[in-house]
């Protein structure tokens, strides 16, 4: 609809622009005629070829045509030359506006030749500077029309460019809103799948007790203080993570969340399920960024989560070792291992704790590799980069089935730890 109005506002300025140029140069004419009195026959001409100039918009090529083909008998009859100038320049001009820069100049250059050659013919071969000057005039109307062009194709590239910058604003503020709520998602789901695979443990285990006929009092208390402080820590994560939901503009808080210094608790909640868990931290927390510290958290939180939900392991032992510029994460547990883990992958049926671990490490420019042991149990291992990394964007998750083998990396140990080692607790 818009540019159905824009279209008929154009074609009425047309309209009313070429009715000017026709009453004033049929005036002009009538008032001060050339060598032959203004008739009948040079105001039709005259009033034609500026009519025409109606249409320059739609069909300029076709527009100049049919001006040159009005102009010509006209200038030939000897009627005042300079009325039916304006009109054929803003046709010449019109169409140069739509060429290209060689096609306008040619054709520019071909009708000065033409206009000059009409004059000669007219005055009996002879030449003088007013006929230099009309060509000129005819040749500037085609660099005038590609001057138009130019700086019609100069705005709209400034406009086309503000336009892109503006889309890709807010295609940048859409994908950052897509990657916090993914963020805030996989917290959540860090969070909560821990926090309720504890308390559903401890739960059960405090349910057995309390229907024994001599219920065993400090280790139904223990269950229940685990069940109580594995709800606080996840309220107080849920708040820190929701937080920024409520203040808009807010960072992430990497301090909500403990980072390598709180593996040692995370080990701890676990064991109260029942669960050995050894654990091996051979980095000082200082030595790697805010966020590859809370990465490393959340992985060893989810690998221990789903250790915990399906292995049936009796043992876990969770390394993170310092290897060049990498830190390297390792969960092994001895359970049943992948596939016999619900016949899929360590998440079960529908789950996402492996596609989760692999998109924290992306997220700092890392990686995963998860495959089953040839033993039995499951195994983990996560590479992160010491410092605060830009995620790498094309990086692909790399997560191990049966028969799988681990990245291989310069200079990687894999020795296991000793269990004699005063690091492992």
């Amino acid at each position: 609809m818009k540019s159905l109005r824009e279209q008929a506002s154009r074609a009425s300025a047309d309209a009313l622009l070429a009715l000017a140029f026709a009453f004033g140069s049929a005036g002009a004419a009538l008032r001060w005629p050339g060598d032959r009195p203004t008739d009948g026959l040079g105001i039709a001409l005259l009033m034609a070829a500026n009519l025409l100039v109606a249409f320059r918009r739609w069909r300029a090529g076709w527009t100049l045509v049919a001006v040159v083909a009005v102009i010509l008998p006209y200038h030939i009859l000897g009627y005042r030359h300079e009325a039916a100038v304006p009109g054929a320049l803003l046709a010449l001009g019109s169409f140069a506006a739509e060429v290209q820069r060689t096609k306008a100049l040619l054709v520019g250059l071909g009708l000065a030749v033409i206009g000059l050659s009409s004059m000669i013919y007219i005055q009996d071969g002879r030449i003088d500077a007013g006929h230099l000057g009309a060509a000129g005039w005819i040749f500037a109307s085609a660099v005038a029309g590609q001057a138009w062009r130019a700086n019609k194709n100069y705005v709209g590239s400034i406009i086309d460019r503000a336009e892109r910058a503006e889309r890709t604003r807010e295609e940048e503020a859409l994908r950052r809103v897509a990657e916090e709520r993914v963020r805030i998602a996989r917290d959540l789901h860090d969070v909560l799948a821990h926090s309720i695979t504890l308390i559903g443990v401890q739960a059960g285990v405090a349910a057995h007790l309390a229907r024994q006929p001599q219920p065993e009092g400090p280790v139904l208390a223990d269950a229940l203080e685990t069940i109580a402080d594995s709800c606080r820590a996840a309220r107080e994560e849920v708040r820190a993570t929701l937080r920024v939901l409520r203040d808009e503009g807010e960072e992430p808080e990497h301090g909500a969340v403990p980072g390598l210094s709180g593996l040692a608790d995370l080990a701890d909640a676990v064991r109260a399920t029942g669960l050995e868990v050894a654990l091996a931290v051979r980095v000082e927390p200082g030595e790697v960024g805010p966020a590859v510290g809370v990465a490393a958290y959340r992985i060893v939180q989810e690998a221990l989560t789903n250790v915990v939900r399906h292995a049936k392991a009796d043992r876990v032992r969770v390394d993170a070792v310092r290897e060049g510029g990498m830190l390297r994460l390792t969960v092994v547990d001895d359970g049943v291992g992948a596939l016999a883990r619900h016949g899929e992958a360590a998440d079960g049926p529908g789950g996402f704790g492996i596609l989760g671990m692999s998109e924290r490490a992306r997220s700092v420019g890392g990686m995963v590799s998860a495959w089953p042991g040839e033993d039995g149990g499951f195994r983990v291992e996560a590479w992160l980069p010491v410092g605060d990394a830009e995620p790498e964007e094309n990086a692909v998750p790399r997560v191990g089935r049966a028969g799988a083998v681990p990245p291989s990396r310069p200079g990687a140990a894999t020795a296991p730890v000793s269990p004699r080692d005063p690091e492992v607790r």
